[in-house]
């Protein structure tokens, strides 16, 4: 079953960062999660460099981009937040 064993070679990711700064959350999207995480470590992304340090609290892997964007704006969307914060309510305590 050669197809199970990697679905797609696209792979597209949704991350959830939590702010040990100032306790929020930063919700992002990468092709390469690896590499996000480092810049964001680094200080490399601008809309987060001053937040540092962060902890990774989630991701979600996807094999179809439109669905990873679409669940970017959801989670950051006033419901998805709302959802996302019940979801990781022990790991956010």
């Amino acid at each position: 079953m050669k197809e199970t064993l990697d679905v797609s070679k696209d792979k597209f990711y949704v991350y959830i960062l939590f702010s040990l700064k100032d306790k929020g959350l930063y919700i992002g999207y990468s092709t390469n999660l690896r590499n996000r995480l480092s810049q964001h470590a680094r200080g490399k992304v601008n809309s987060t460099a001053f937040r540092r340090p962060f902890k990774l609290v989630h991701y979600e892997y996807f094999i179809n981009k439109a669905d990873a964007k679409a669940r970017e704006v959801f989670l950051k969307s006033g419901f998805g937040r709302e959802q996302l914060k019940k979801a990781l309510q022990k790991t956010l305590s």
